[in-house]
């Protein structure tokens, strides 16, 4: 047996407010819509992947989502003209990746990382 996929699943109530933070700012595309769940993603071939950790790193909070971009600069740019506050970074962390962290509508802490 493979797994082919894990999705991560988010509860909310606003779903206007998960197609401008995943959506618009991260470029993500609507995949399935049926009201009572949208399914957000990508083309690009992904690595499946799970972690469990006791912290995040660095001594931060464990984030509950890592999303990887090619391009921290942009995602950067997105995040601060949507006014949604940074609540660490960016900084380019010892085991080679320069990130930031941000809270999604639904209050999910999102680790936003490129490698170096």
């Amino acid at each position: 047996m493979k797994v082919k996929r894990i999705v991560a699943n988010i509860n909310m109530q606003a779903p206007r407010e998960a197609k401008h933070f995943y959506e618009e700012i991260f470029g993500l595309e609507l995949l399935m819509d049926l009201d009572w769940i949208k399914t957000f993603g990508s083309n690009e071939q992904m690595t499946v992947q799970i972690s469990f950790a006791s912290q995040g790193g660095s001594g931060t909070q464990t984030p509950d989502i890592s999303i990887e971009v090619d391009d921290l600069d942009v995602a950067l740019a997105r995040v601060k003209q949507s006014g949604i506050p940074i609540e660490y970074g960016p900084v380019n962390e010892a085991w080679g990746v320069r990130r930031f962290y941000v809270r999604d509508p639904f209050g999910k802490l999102i680790n936003v990382l490129a490698h170096c």
